[in-house]
């Protein structure tokens, strides 16, 4: 193991902690917000994904695919609400639970209808391809480092939004008590709206940007949904700053582990069982990692006390 490939790692454990905050971002204000359990969260991560990619194949722009990755959730999840969502905040969880994994049924099957059965393709654009050099001489993909550039842009809008903004104001006051803010003049249904269509929006953009390195299919979401479900907790739920802190200790725990506990175990066993043995281990790290935060702070690193 050399330093260069190391600090590789460490990039790659970023990229994917950055993805992993665009999908959770809007996830834990929707929960936090709301109460709403929203399994269908990962079919809005492929919305945009698809979006993306018919986008790219007709016009030959990435720049007009990511708006149309935007867009396409973000009108998905505006629709998702009005007629559906909007009938069980009044509902126990259970009822949250099988509506949404209904919608996962639905909107699995529609992009099948659509798209064929068959993965879609979305090329990195000419001007982002190819590595570029870092300092120290280390050479790593230009796609890759701009969506860790993305990511921490987009983290910190979403901070001045929550924070420095009238409308992340009332967000915040519906976390805290909706009847108040309802009883103040606030639209809530209009809030709630708002806020679903922005974590759609944020989901469809994370699908569309990682649409470009690995192929666009039906149920691509569901693997990262997980996911962001395990950096919610870690972060607490209904906190920007908890998801964002979150999805970087998921990202760089699992990359690393892949990528350190196979070389650890190879010192003591065959290289084979220690590659099987190491990945496997690998794989738990992060729950393990929600196990010990929850046994330290049971409502997650910047979840309210």
């Amino acid at each position: 193991m050399t330093p260069l490939l190391f600090i590789e790692q460490l990039l790659n454990g970023l990229q994917f902690g950055v993805m992993l905050f665009l999908m959770s971002a809007g996830l834990t204000l929707v929960f936090g917000v709301m109460g709403l359990i929203n399994l269908a969260h990962g079919s809005l991560y492929m919305i945009g994904a698809f979006a993306a990619a018919a986008v790219a194949a007709a016009t030959g722009s990435f720049i007009l695919a990511l708006m149309a990755s935007l867009a396409a959730a973000a009108l998905a999840g505006a629709l998702i609400e009005l007629t559906i969502i909007r009938r069980l905040y009044d509902r126990d969880h259970l009822d949250q639970v099988l509506a949404t994994f209904a919608l996962i049924l639905i909107f699995s099957e529609g992009t099948r209808w659509l798209f064929g059965s068959f993965p879609l393709f979305l090329d990195v654009p000419a001007a982002l391809a190819g590595p570029v050099t870092l300092p120290g001489g280390i050479e790593y993909p230009t796609y890759r480092l701009t969506i860790i550039v993305i990511g921490f842009l987009v983290a910190a809008g979403m901070f001045a939004l929550i924070n420095r903004t009238r409308i992340g104001i009332r967000i915040r006051a519906g976390e805290a008590d909706r009847e108040m803010i309802a009883a103040l003049g606030v639209d809530i249904a209009k809030l709630y709206t708002f806020v679903f269509a922005l974590g759609a929006a944020l989901a469809g953009f994370a699908g569309a940007l990682v649409g470009a390195i690995q192929s666009v299919q039906v149920g691509m979401g569901e693997p990262v949904l997980i996911l962001a479900f395990v950096v919610i907790v870690i972060g607490g739920i209904g906190s920007i700053k908890g998801a964002f802190v979150g999805a970087l200790l998921v990202g760089l725990t699992d990359t690393m582990g892949r990528f350190l506990l196979p070389q650890v175990f190879a010192l003591f066993m065959e290289p084979s069982a220690a590659v099987s043995i190491g990945s496997a281990l690998a794989s738990m790290l992060i729950y393990i990692l929600m196990a010990g935060v929850l046994v330290m702070r049971p409502r997650g690193l910047y979840g309210v006390s």
